[in-house]
């Protein structure tokens, strides 16, 4: 079956060339006229992903964006009228997949949604990750870096193996401190001094397994896990 994609629409905002275009291209749509009309959307159909735009009627978009991540990963595309580089950084933040600007090209839409779509459906599927040296063993809770020498098993707690094997289902992309903690401390109240320890001492368990630079901070943001040289 084709993909679901909810359209959260601005209130002077024209969908239709948009969802005529994402249509032939193989999708289904549905369209959302507001904020609250979006997360209940979200809710009864579950989509596959959602385009957002930033100014809705009712709840804006950062509401909306802040709730769906509270109810779960749906894959989630901001659009904004003009680039704002804290908006762009609070989107991203929250836990947008992409930012986009209009006028927006529905040719280069689709195909950034079907790349989306791709690595979700790889990441939630997947029973072994791999980023560059790096292997995750989501059945078995394994890691390991694999060099020149062989295979070295990362000795990880858990709560480590559970933000690598996080970051490691989406490689380059940078994950806010509320985003990790979200994903890997459901129903914990932690703060992010205790995420920032939980990163240092797995950057430095890859760094003894000789891979390190993998484990990169991004300054007023958050972490990201690349996939090396």
């Amino acid at each position: 079956m084709s993909s679901l994609i909810l359209i959260a629409k601005g209130p002077d905002d024209s969908v239709d060339d948009l969802d005529a275009r994402l249509r032939r291209e193989g999708f289904r749509t549905v369209v959302a006229g507001d904020g609250q009309m979006a997360i209940d959307l979200h809710a009864a159909l579950k989509p596959e992903l959602v385009l957002l735009n930033l100014r809705l009627a009712g709840r804006d978009g950062w509401d909306v964006l802040g709730e769906l991540r509270r109810n779960g990963d749906t894959p989630v595309v901001m659009i904004a009228d003009d680039d704002q580089a804290d908006h762009r950084l609070q989107a991203l933040r929250i836990g947008a997949d992409d930012y986009l600007l209009k006028p927006i090209d529905p040719v280069e839409l689709a195909a950034r949604l079907q790349s989306i779509l791709h690595r979700a459906r790889g990441g939630r599927s997947a029973k072994m990750l791999r980023v560059g040296p790096v292997e995750v063993q989501l059945e078995n809770y394994m890691a390991a870096v694999l060099n020149a020498e062989g295979r070295r098993r990362l000795d990880l707690t858990l709560t480590e193996f559970r933000i690598l094997a996080h970051m490691a289902r989406a490689p380059f992309k940078v994950f806010s401190r509320i985003e990790i903690m979200q994903a890997c401390f459901p129903n914990q109240d932690v703060m992010e001094r205790t995420i920032d320890s939980h990163v240092s001492h797995l950057r430095r368990k890859l760094e003894h397994a000789d891979a390190a630079g993998l484990l990169i901070n991004v300054r007023g943001v958050g972490y990201r896990l690349e996939a090396g040289a």
